[in-house]
């Protein structure tokens, strides 16, 4: 009998803090859900950028963003999306936006940091909420965090029953590879830059591998991974609104992590 488990990252192995600047209301959405603002529109498209959130900082503020991405040859991911859409178009509307700067990137990057500068481990991702329809960025957003307590001896624990371990998230890989090297989960079990779509073919996937899959997260976005799994945890963990539809899909509900060993262990136990 052989039993996987895949996690979500953020909200879900960490405890993350989000941070959102409107570009053209400069408002700052404070720890917020970027999934479920992004899937607030069928619109709205999330984006991750592979780049360092030191060398944003390190930039000319007044530059536009798009210009920066463009001169440094800096890529994307796309981490979530109500609708399929083509790297191409949301090349053309990220690299030709004149809207957002420099600077409206900086601003959620400092707050991030403010807030999670003091944890022992630090992780930092930053991306952009593209609108569709208006054909331009419409968020910036940034989000940093740090393992869940509990989350590594959960992986030291399940690895000890045998059971295997993955990560799949939107988050950039690079990201996921920090967290996997912290919690001692191998680097080739790590899916970055993963849509809802992209889980829950993972999901799929495995269940060629091994006898029974079991997905864990915390959001909306964990919804069509949660479909393809034999079993489903959404993690309450950290604290957010959550449809009432999530709670209709899964099998369990748990308030901390470490709770995946036993129902984990369970499972292998009546197979």
């Amino acid at each position: 009998m052989t039993v996987a488990v895949v996690f979500d990252s953020a909200g879900t192995l960490m405890r993350t803090y989000r941070v959102a600047r409107n570009v053209i209301h400069h408002d700052l959405l404070l720890d917020i859900e970027t999934t479920i603002l992004t899937f607030d529109s069928p619109d709205r498209v999330l984006i991750v950028l592979h780049v360092h959130s030191r060398d944003i900082m390190a930039a000319d503020p007044d530059n536009i963003l798009s210009d920066y991405l463009v001169t440094y040859d800096i890529g994307f991911g796309i981490a979530c999306s109500r609708r399929i859409i083509t790297a191409e178009e949301i090349g053309d509307i990220l690299y030709s936006d004149r809207t957002t700067r420099v600077r409206d990137l900086q601003v959620c990057i400092r707050s991030v940091w403010d807030k999670c500068k003091k944890e022992a481990i630090v992780v930092m991702d930053s991306g952009a909420i593209l609108n569709i329809g208006l054909r331009n960025i419409e968020y910036v957003v940034t989000s940093g965090g740090r393992p869940f307590h509990g989350a590594r001896q959960t992986i030291t624990q399940l690895h000890k029953h045998g059971i295997a371990t993955f990560i799949a998230s939107g988050d950039r890989s690079a990201k996921l590879e920090k967290i996997a090297d912290h919690l001692g989960i191998q680097r080739d079990h790590v899916y970055g830059v993963a849509t809802p779509a992209v889980k829950a073919q993972i999901v799929e996937d495995l269940k060629h591998e091994y006898d029974t899959v079991i997905m864990v997260g915390d959001g909306i976005n964990d919804l069509a991974a949660f479909s393809k799994a034999d079993v489903s945890i959404l993690s309450e963990q950290q604290k957010a609104d959550r449809p009432s539809e999530l709670y209709k899909r899964v099998d369990y509900v748990i308030k901390n992590v470490h709770q995946v060993v036993d129902i984990a262990a369970d499972i292998l136990a009546q197979k």
